[in-house]
């Protein structure tokens, strides 16, 4: 894998790892962006990881271009020859699959759809080769997601499914975007899921939605007062499917500030990852649901 450098202005160096997303690409990318933190380079001013790509924004009254690009080709040497293990976290993520409020969402908009005839989540089965979207569900809540990049708006985090390529769901974004999307709604676009963190507009077919917190301007909820964005690069989540008792309990949980979401670390390593990816994730989710 060779990287691609490209200046952005005056003060930005965008490093492309790979032209396609895959864990390979976003270990290269991770490994040297926590490296030019670590090396803590005189003039850096923000470093911005994404899924196979990274930007660094530095002062160049501080340190000349070309002496930027010639620290990160070093560690990029260095980056690509580091072990490929991280030690991270596994959370679970309850989903209420097919729930109301995106559902009138998504009728709202159905002319900015490939299909108005069918939601969401029935294309997405479909031209995914599912007989039903309860199977359909069954695929995307049943292995793993790791969280490549956390942004686009605060907090919200990319997920990469943890399957072959064979299988991994691949589902076109809207033709048009929509310009309303409800707040803590799991997303698809390409072969990326995601959470809306806030309302707004979006593009991304819409398949459920979350009871659970994750970006607080206010800290205010429990396990976000360290810190007002919940996500972070190298997080692996599975998503749990509930029905709606279950999403409106936890509501209420959220709404006493007692709801707390399942969380276990974990060590993953890439290697033995790709030497069995299902035995790796079947450890994932013992992990995940050792008391």
């Amino acid at each position: 894998m060779s990287s691609r450098y490209t200046f952005g202005g005056d003060e930005h160096i965008f490093v492309e790892v790979d032209e396609a997303m895959s864990l390979e690409a976003f270990f290269v990318s991770l490994s040297m962006t926590n490296a030019v933190r670590e090396a803590d380079i005189k003039g850096v001013t923000e470093i911005c990881p994404a899924n196979a790509s990274f930007q660094i924004k530095f002062d160049p009254d501080v340190i000349k271009p070309d002496d930027l690009m010639a620290e990160l080709k070093r560690l990029e040497e260095t980056a690509e020859k580091a072990e490929p293990v991280l030690e991270t976290r596994i959370i679970e993520i309850p989903v209420y699959y097919q729930d109301p409020w995106t559902h009138e969402t998504l009728m709202r908009f159905r002319e900015r759809h490939q299909d108005p005839n069918a939601t969401d989540i029935e294309y997405a089965a479909c031209i995914n080769g599912y007989e039903s979207v309860e199977k359909f569900i069954e695929a995307h809540s049943g292995a793993p997601w790791f969280v490549s990049m956390v942004g686009f708006v605060s907090g919200l985090p990319f997920l990469y499914q943890m399957v072959d390529r064979a299988r991994q769901i691949q589902v076109p974004k809207y033709l048009r975007p929509r310009t309303d999307t409800p707040k803590l709604t799991v997303g698809y676009g390409g072969s990326f899921s995601c959470i809306y963190s806030v309302r707004g507009a979006g593009g991304y077919q819409m398949f459920g939605i979350t009871p659970m917190p994750i970006y607080d301007p206010q800290q205010s909820v429990s396990y976000l007062k360290d810190f007002l964005v919940f996500f972070k690069p190298g997080d692996i989540v599975k998503w749990k499917p509930i029905n709606r008792e279950e999403y409106d309990a936890a509501i209420e949980e959220v709404q006493a500030n007692t709801f707390m979401p399942r969380i276990r670390k974990v060590r993953f390593s890439l290697d033995d990852y790709n030497a069995d990816i299902d035995g790796s994730n079947a450890k994932l989710m013992e992990a995940l649901y050792a008391d």
